[in-house]
Order: C-alpha cells, then sequence, then structure tokens
C-alpha cells in the first residue's frame, strides 16, 4: 500500500508539473516558421531553459497587433521601424536584433519581364511598364511593408489598383507559389526563398532576378511585451529567452542552420 501510494504521489507531481509548466508564447512572422527555424531551435530552448516555446506565426502587423492587445508575451519580428514605434510607444521593452538575411525579388526562370540583374528600383518600373504579373503579400507583414516602400521609392504609389498587381493575403511561401503557377513575379525573404527551393526541387520554375541592393537588408528583432501594460504576461521567461537567443552558442545555432548548404539566416546580435 505504501508502495502504492508513493507511486501515486509521484505521478500526480509529474502530471502537475506538466500542467503548471513554463510555457512562452511569441508572435513572430512567417518567414522564422515556414524555414523551420522555430520547430529546430524550440527543442534546444526546452532543454537549456526548462520552457516551452510556443508560438502564432503571422504577419509582423498582425504580430504588432498581438502585442498591443497582451496575447503574447514575446515577438520576433523584423519590421524595424514599425517595431521602434512600438517600443516607443511604450507596448514593448528590451527590444534586441538577432539575425538577418536579405529580400530579393523572383520571377520565371523565363524572366518575361526582362529584369534580371537590375536594381530593386529599375526592376518595378519595368514591371510596371511591361504590366507584368506581380503577386503582393498584401497581408501589412514585414516583407509586405518592405514591398510598399519600395514601390514609394520606385514610382511614389503603390501600384494597388492595378489588374496585373495581384494582393495575395497569404504568407510568403503560399504567394511564391501563386506567382510561380501564374509566371508572375513577388518579393521575398531569401529564408523562405531556400525552403521553397528545397522543396521543389528540378520542378521549381522561379528564379531570382534582383538582388543586393542595400535597401534590401531584412533585420530581424524580439522585444518583450511590457508588463506595465499587459499585467498577463511572462517579462521573465520572454527576457529568459531573449539571453538564450543572443547568446553565442544560439547564434551559432542559427548560422548553422542551412538547407541546400545555403544558410537562411546570418547570426548579429553582436553587432
Amino acid at each position: 500500500m505504501i508502495k502504492k501510494t508513493l507511486v501515486t504521489l509521484g505521478l500526480s507531481a509529474v502530471l502537475a508539473s506538466c500542467v503548471f509548466a513554463d510555457d512562452l508564447m511569441m508572435a513572430t512572422t512567417t518567414s522564422t516558421d515556414n524555414t523551420g527555424l522555430l520547430d529546430y531551435l524550440a527543442p534546444k530552448f526546452k532543454q537549456d531553459t526548462g520552457t516551452t516555446l510556443k508560438w502564432v506565426a503571422t504577419g509582423t502587423g498582425k504580430a504588432l497587433k498581438m502585442g498591443e492587445n497582451c496575447d503574447v508575451d514575446i515577438l520576433f519580428v523584423h519590421a524595424p521601424s514599425s517595431e521602434k514605434k512600438f517600443v516607443e510607444a511604450g507596448s514593448g521593452v528590451n527590444r534586441k536584433q538577432v539575425m538577418y538575411n536579405d529580400f530579393i525579388l523572383i520571377g520565371p526562370k523565363e524572366d518575361t519581364a526582362g529584369v534580371f540583374g537590375m536594381s530593386s528600383s529599375e526592376a518595378l518600373k519595368v514591371i510596371t511598364s511591361k504590366e507584368a504579373k506581380f503577386f503582393s503579400r498584401g497581408d501589412n507583414s514585414g516583407t509586405n511593408k518592405k514591398e510598399i516602400a519600395l514601390w514609394k521609392e520606385a514610382l511614389e504609389k503603390v501600384p494597388e489598383k492595378e489588374n496585373w498587381y495581384v494582393q495575395t493575403g497569404q504568407g510568403m511561401l503560399r504567394t511564391i507559389t501563386m506567382a510561380a503557377e501564374k509566371g508572375g513575379y513577388t518579393m521575398t525573404d531569401r529564408g523562405t526563398w531556400i525552403k521553397y527551393e528545397s522543396q521543389k526541387g528540378n520542378t521549381n520554375t522561379m528564379k531570382i532576378v534582383v538582388e543586393g541592393d542595400k535597401t534590401l537588408f531584412n533585420q530581424y528583432s524580439v522585444i518583450t511585451i511590457n508588463k506595465d501594460k499587459c499585467a498577463n504576461v511572462k517579462p521573465e521567461l520572454a527576457t529568459q529567452f531573449t539571453n538564450w537567443i543572443v547568446s553565442p552558442q544560439t547564434q551559432k545555432f542559427i548560422g548553422d542552420f542551412r538547407l541546400l548548404d545555403k544558410a537562411l539566416f546570418i547570426p548579429n546580435a553582436d553587432k
């Protein structure tokens, strides 16, 4: 009877620890999820800290809104100007840069608009003049925010009402797929493009047509939700994750994360 009681008590303790285990809730951009980076990092974070990382992948605009609504504990996003406004408004604290990649323009391998090797501004002007199909996420994501800025730089406006400009309202992988199906162009982050390449293999009909502009730099950062505005959040766990992801060991994990022998993200927490 004593042994049975001890076993029962032991089982109860295990169940209780599962129920009350520390969970950190994150809102993040689709690229950290679609590429598999978070699936790769989350078990390592759990092993090192005992904390379970859970996340919702959406556009950066929606992620910031989830932070404002106190729905998450931390953000992992890539729209620096919007992030800085978020912090300045008092909604977030302890913004730390983590890694970067770059944005690229991709299109059909035949490059029907003839924009290969151009600057992003030149390419968008040619796409406009030829009315080549262009697929925009149209979802206020970090990628969409950058795309809008590039259109304004090239044309001083966004061609939202043009028939050849398609707003998908979808994530990045789905938008690339739609562009490929219609022989059109789109803008993506390099990490998601590499993921797409790895999935399509020899059936891939798309290629990079524009890359390398300084303006295409794509920084990712984490932001802790301000407990002064959101009493329900867990800043201690958010700080734990921030310290973990900017640590030299985790930065090396990020740098080692590759597909097709290509780096999807470059760590830069120490810059």
